[in-house]
């Protein structure tokens, strides 16, 4: 890609982000009621894309072959422990990969 083909796409994905980021705001203005579906996906979508992302990190685990999954296990085991004791999303995750990575670059 030349220069003015390159700077053209990353101008259309700019836009097409603003956009997606604009668009609920004039969708759902404040004068209007929120509709239901809306409300239950705001509710219960995020916990469920975290299943989903938790389910994906630990599909290719082997339990029959060292370390055991010992790495995994114990990196969620502080994402847990984490998150029930600060009750902070970004803490625990960080945390339980921090912890992850360390364990499996030193200790196995």
């Amino acid at each position: 890609m030349n220069n003015t083909s390159l700077l053209i796409s990353i101008l259309v994905i700019a836009a097409i982000t603003a956009a997606l980021r604009f668009i609920p705001f004039a969708v759902f203005s404040a004068n209007r009621k929120t509709p239901n579906i809306i409300l239950y996906l705001g509710r219960y979508l995020p916990y469920s894309i975290m299943a989903m992302l938790v389910v994906y990190c630990l599909k290719s685990v082997n339990l029959l072959a060292a370390p055991f999954g010992l790495p995994e296990l114990i990196g969620v085991f502080i994402v847990v422990v984490l998150h029930f004791l600060k009750r902070n999303t970004l803490l625990s995750i960080a945390g339980g990969t921090i912890c992850y990575m360390l364990l499996i670059q030193f200790v196995f």
